[in-house]
């Protein structure tokens, strides 16, 4: 009797679905309507604070996160965990980006979360990774390997306008090839 079809991720069948946006459209906008996408359908906290891509490439991943009713705090700054939000968006889009890159769909977790806040921001936040090259090396021996892998990368925030850094984060990034 012959195997069942192997049912797919969650990720491949999104790709699926977003496929007709391979046209002309910028890669950020694209990204943007994938995870809004995904996250509404599944991780609705992620869909309450709006994320926006503004830049996704080999390099490195920034995500704008507004400062808005569902993101604020008591104080009229931005809520840490909003800000754990974002800093969870701009390290695991640049991981999940790359391995679709490359050919290779993964189960994406985190393993571990450490955040320094440095100044309270009041205003847009803008989550900044720039590891893209360590995340493409990373990527490859998780593709090559049947087994899970973790590795730590940084991101850090700026309130947009300003440039200046109001929190720092280390994540561990867990990953596995999707069979």
């Amino acid at each position: 009797m012959p195997k069942p079809a192997r049912k797919k991720s969650l990720g491949a069948r999104a790709l699926e679905f977003f496929r007709p946006l391979h046209g002309p459209l910028p890669l950020p906008f694209k990204a943007t309507v994938v995870m809004r996408a995904f996250s509404f359908l599944h991780i609705p906290l992620l869909s309450a604070v709006r994320p926006k891509v503004l830049r996704l490439d080999e390099n490195g991943c920034d995500v704008r996160i507004p400062l808005r009713r569902f993101t604020k705090n008591h104080l009229g700054s931005m809520y840490f965990g909003s800000l754990a939000v974002g800093a969870d968006c701009v390290v695991g889009f640049l991981g999940l980006h790359l391995a679709r890159e490359r050919g290779g769909d993964v189960i994406l977790a985190f393993k571990d979360f450490q955040a320094e806040f440095l100044k309270r921001p009041q205003g847009h936040v803008i989550f900044h990774c720039d590891e893209g090259k360590e995340m493409g090396a990373f990527v490859d021996k998780v593709l090559a390997s049947p087994d899970r892998h973790n590795q730590s990368f940084k991101a850090y925030a700026t309130v947009e306008g300003s440039g200046e850094i109001v929190a720092k984060f280390a994540l561990t990034l867990s990953l596995k090839r999707s069979a």
